[in-house]
């Protein structure tokens, strides 16, 4: 298995080869409102960045569509190209004005924004560079293989997906190794319970984004108030937790502006949830 347990704490290597520890850090927030544009204090959000790393994050994950941009650049001018944090990013995701997400996964657009995402990340390799959604528009495999060649001309080390099926993680794994995949999944959202287990067969990397949606979500948000009053601990933390403990596969990755939330939500890796804990959120109907 690609997971272990180093001085206490749990890793995972990426790749079979880069190893990290499993809670790492979402750098959506650090843009602006709406995930468009610079944050307000932008010397602020790089401090949440710096101290991601020096309490010991070593794995940062975002996209050349948050800001677009304005995420990568910051990390790659408050974190330079460090040699003990991977970062991974992701292309096929365009912003329009209006802020909505729209899938591009055209070869040649990915191609030129690796380029893009190489340069504002201020490195030449990028540890992990992902799909970040399938396009209806364009033939899957030609976009996976875009990919395929981003990491044989040495662009990225390893490649993930985000927001696949299972069909199209075994139609990708034929085309070049995958790493991880990257789907919405939280106690109450398990509609990718599969990709999951896929994932687990086959070594890979889970990367569940969205991982503390389901704090105000109905049974979801019941359970994760229950478990967190019988635990002294935030609803956040307990969500977190239960993700580190129901597969040694998962790498969440939460996300915030604030040093605040930031050190809280570190602190879930600490969280031991019981069996009774556990039972009461495993019993959660999804949504």
């Amino acid at each position: 298995m690609a997971s272990n347990t180093t001085g206490g704490r749990e890793t995972f290597d990426v790749g079979g080869e880069l190893t990290v520890n499993r809670l790492g850090f979402g750098a959506m927030r650090v843009t602006g409102e709406d995930i468009v544009g610079r944050p307000d204090d932008e010397a602020a959000a790089k401090d949440v960045l710096r101290r991601a790393v020096d309490r010991g994050v070593d794995f940062v994950d975002t996209a050349d569509s948050y800001g677009p941009g304005v995420s990568e650049r910051l990390i790659g001018e408050a974190l330079g190209d460090p040699d003990d944090v991977v970062v991974a990013s992701k292309a096929g995701l365009l912003r329009n004005r209006e802020g909505d997400w729209l899938p591009h996964g055209d070869p040649d657009f990915l191609k030129n924004q690796v380029l893009c995402s190489l340069d504002r990340l201020g490195t030449d390799t990028i540890d992990l560079y992902q799909y970040h959604r399938p396009d209806p528009d364009t033939d899957f495999e030609e976009s996976v293989h875009a990919f395929a060649e981003m990491k044989d001309a040495g662009q990225v080390a390893h490649v993930g997906l985000s927001n696949v099926t299972v069909e199209q993680l075994e139609t990708a794994t034929e085309i070049v190794d995958i790493a991880t995949v990257q789907n919405r999944y939280n106690v109450g959202h398990r509609d990718d319970e599969d990709v999951l287990r896929a994932c687990e067969r086959r070594d890979v990397g889970f990367i569940p984004w969205g991982p503390m949606y389901a704090v105000d979500e109905g049974d979801a948000g019941d359970a994760l108030d229950e478990v967190a009053e019988r635990r002294d601990a935030t609803p956040h933390q307990v969500a977190l937790a239960w993700l580190l403990d129901h597969s040694d596969m998962t790498l969440p990755i939460p996300g915030t502006s604030s040093v605040e939330h930031l050190e809280s939500n570190l602190a879930a890796a600490d969280l031991t949830l019981t069996d009774e804990d556990l039972a009461t959120l495993n019993a959660v109907d999804p949504q």
